[in-house]
């Protein structure tokens, strides 16, 4: 009799218990759906993800790190990877998503240090640690991309028209209870300014992408970087991508390793000719220092020994990189990028046809906001 009772029971649970079931599996579309909705966002609340699949930008650091105080990898797509494949999806030598976007974990380290002589020499320690430490700046954990920005991925933003960003977005909105990046001349930083101006039409954006010889853009592949880009084409791009440019001191926390003080992204070992660490000098692709065309310039990732602390990859050679900065003196200071209106902008990490000094971490190169040129790209920076 107990047994029958208990059959009758379970008999009439079970379809509740199905019906559980299957309310749960579709918790996960939910979830998933809203947080895509999220990712057009100003505020660059999306961090890198691979290809559509969960979490694949966490990609762990040369070192065996994971930068996990850099915050959890996310699941929102960024808009420049959505959809597609080849050079949209598929970078580096494993392949992986074009955007990945590793932790980097918050820091304190010296701006300056290893000077390069005039001669293009690069001073050392006699143990061949750090010198000239000075210049102390403190960054809050943040996502840098570990690509630069392909031609796939801003094919996809021209798809659209490459839209004009609305006035402030762009902003480091996770910081200062959303004011942004604290100003070195006090204030904060303000976003995107609407006096600024891109491209408005298809036509007039490939006029400007055609400019440089050689352009990727009109004679490359997709999984090459994007080149021939101005100041302002970078930051548009890294808003609508759900991002944002990251700040020179952003930027060199992630190649100097924060407070390892790393002559290279990758270490103190110099570079070499084999493009095995950075593609740079002309060396790529058979040693020969010389470049022809954009023979010179390989697939982002191609030098898988060079990456950073977080496993960013190409921050020391390929292209330039543009940062968020005006130049100026440095300061010391916290969470800070120079916005005070001057005559060029920041870019870093050297390219593919710069010599080795160009390479070193703590080394500035600046231009004009308008310039562009072949050996000029870009990365996106996100919230952590």
């Amino acid at each position: 009799m107990r047994l029958a009772r208990l059959l009758t029971l379970a008999l009439w649970l079970l379809p509740s218990a199905c019906a559980a079931i299957a309310g749960l599996q579709d918790v996960p579309d939910q979830v998933e759906a809203g947080e895509r909705d999220g990712a057009t966002s100003d505020t660059g609340s999306s961090s890198g993800s691979s290809g559509g699949s969960s979490g694949s930008g966490s990609s762990s650091g040369s070192d065996g790190s994971s930068g996990s105080d850099g915050g959890d990898a996310g699941t929102v797509t960024p808009l420049s990877c959505e959809a597609g494949d080849g050079g949209l999806i598929k970078c580096g030598t494993a392949p992986e998503s074009c955007c990945a976007s590793p932790g980097v974990p918050s820091g304190m380290y010296y701006r300056t240090f290893d000077p390069v002589t005039p001669d293009g020499g690069i001073v050392v320690a006699a143990d061949g640690g750090a010198t000239g430490l000075t210049d102390q700046a403190t960054v809050s954990a943040f996502r840098l991309d570990k690509y630069e920005v392909t031609v796939g991925r801003f094919r996809q933003y021209l798809a659209i028209g490459g839209p004009t960003p609305s006035a402030g977005s762009g902003k480091h909105a996770h910081l200062n209870g959303g004011r942004g990046l604290a100003a070195t001349a006090g204030g904060n930083e303000t976003g995107w300014d609407s006096s600024w101006s891109i491209p408005a039409t298809l036509s007039a954006w490939n006029t400007n992408l055609s400019q440089c010889s050689p352009s990727t853009w009109t004679s490359g592949s997709d999984d090459q970087p994007i080149n021939c880009v101005d100041w302002y084409e970078a930051y548009a791009f890294c808003i609508w991508d759900g991002g944002f440019l990251p700040s020179e001191a952003e930027w060199e926390l992630a190649a100097a390793g924060g407070s390892q003080q790393r002559e290279f992204p990758w270490g103190g070992a110099g570079p070499g000719t084999a493009n095995s660490y950075a593609i740079y000098d002309c060396y790529y692709p058979d040693g020969s220092a010389s470049c022809t065309g954009l023979s010179g310039l390989p697939p982002v990732g191609t030098a898988p020994l060079g990456a950073g602390a977080w496993g960013q990859l190409d921050l020391a050679g390929s292209v330039w990189e543009w940062t968020l900065d005006w130049y100026a003196g440095y300061t010391t200071c916290t969470d800070c990028a120079d916005l005070t209106m001057a005559q060029f902008r920041v870019h870093r990490g050297g390219g593919y046809a710069s010599g080795t000094s160009d390479l070193v971490s703590s080394f500035r190169d600046f231009q004009m906001p308008t310039y562009r040129n072949q050996y000029i790209g870009f990365r996106c920076a996100r919230t952590p």
